[in-house]
């Protein structure tokens, strides 16, 4: 119980000089943001959980219907006890020495026990409509966040002062935010894995840190710039992604990647760098002298930032796909490396067999005309050879 009182020391979180009490005078009770306030976020993370099964249960289902959201056909596999009990606990991907000794065991070939588990990976696949069903909670949540943002952060002056002005509107607009990133962090194991998995969990982490943090030493006004930058061009991300899972959509999508593409690399490797992280990492120094909480939060700012140039690398990329008309799917992956691969082997197996169907039927063709040739010239001899035992006979 003694670590909380050490753990909030004002020589810890605030500039030298200033004292708690200065940080709340001029607002009333229920205006002061006090840390024990973030225990609200614990409910409200699991009622988010809750509400979002509940909009990908009935509500995006009909809205995938209606962009033409439609699940890949899979083919199932035969059953093998064996090699699902080596896919469940050993690996999904055996190596070569794997698959001679799964061969011993089975009785395979070991282009078939390949099959079985390039197969019984698609199986695992994540579905057009799981996905369609992520993208839309998510675009929806920034819709309202972003809308909520605007209307807290309306005449109040974006430059730095110890004097922050917000109302009761900016606690539960950081509550509701720290809640719904919060309750991404309980679903990112079911979830669409994608590429940048580890990457997504620093972010989310960064972020409640930040959100934590700059709530407590009531920085109200730079952490509601932040995330209305961050909600911004989610809102075309989550967009883009839902026209692309639809069929008939292209150019929506394509129009909507670009005009992302453009909102992101501005706000988070212009506005971000140069109006946020300098306000707080160089001119708040023109007012105060360093404290522990201004390397903590610039350090948190700066993971954020070093996280937007990895992900302004992926656009930068697709953008070059794009003008050169190669893109065709997202730069992340929303399904695993290995299912890639995975589609390359069953394409490969498609063409083969599409290969083979063509040789085989050239090959029937040929030798069914050769075999009309014999057919032909047999009885063209035995006609030959019949006239001329009659000619020998008169």
């Amino acid at each position: 119980m003694e670590l909380l009182p050490d753990l909030w020391r004002q020589e810890l979180w605030l500039p030298p000089g200033v004292t708690w009490e200065d940080m709340d005078r001029g607002l009333g009770p229920s205006e002061r943001p006090r840390p024990h306030d973030l225990l609200l976020t614990l409910p409200l993370a699991l009622g988010f959980v809750a509400l979002r099964y509940l909009f990908e249960r009935f509500c995006a289902p009909p809205i995938s219907r209606c962009l033409g959201v439609r699940d890949r056909l899979q083919m199932s596999v035969a059953p093998s006890p064996k090699l699902e009990s080596y896919y469940k606990q050993q690996s999904r991907k055996p190596t070569q020495k794997e698959i001679v000794i799964l061969m011993s065991q089975c009785g395979k070939t070991q282009r078939q026990i390949e099959t079985w588990f390039r197969l019984r990976r698609n199986q695992d696949r994540p579905c057009q409509t799981k996905k369609f069903g992520e993208a839309a909670w998510r675009f929806v949540f920034y819709v309202l966040a972003f809308t909520a943002g605007l209307s807290c952060l309306v005449n109040v002056s974006l430059t730095y002062s110890n004097k922050t002005q917000h109302t009761r509107a900016h606690c539960w607009y950081y509550m509701l935010e720290l809640g719904f990133y919060e309750s991404l962090l309980l679903r990112i194991s079911v979830d669409v894995k994608r590429k940048d998995f580890r990457e997504q969990v620093i972010h989310h982490l960064a972020t409640i840190f930040l959100l934590c943090f700059s709530y407590c030493a009531n920085y109200i006004r730079i952490g509601t710039l932040v995330m209305l930058l961050h909600d911004s061009s989610d809102i075309l991300l989550e967009s883009a992604k839902m026209f692309n899972y639809g069929t008939g959509w292209r150019k929506t999508c394509d129009t909507l990647f670009v005009i992302f593409a453009t909102v992101f690399l501005i706000t988070r490797l212009v506005i971000f760098p140069s109006k946020v992280i300098h306000t707080t990492l160089v001119l708040s120094m023109e007012v105060f002298e360093p404290f522990f909480g201004y390397y903590f939060f610039n350090v948190l700012l700066m993971v954020l930032q070093a996280l937007h140039i990895f992900w302004a690398g992926l656009i930068l990329r697709m953008i070059y796909k794009f003008l050169k008309g190669e893109l065709e799917k997202d730069e992340r992956s929303d399904d695993e490396s290995e299912l890639d691969e995975d589609d390359k082997e069953e394409r490969f197996d498609q063409d083969a067999n599409c290969c083979w169907d063509r040789s085989k039927d050239s090959l029937n063709s040929k030798l069914s005309v050769l075999t009309n040739n014999c057919v032909l010239n047999n009885l063209t001899n035995h006609r030959a050879s019949a006239a001329d035992r009659m000619r020998k006979a008169q």
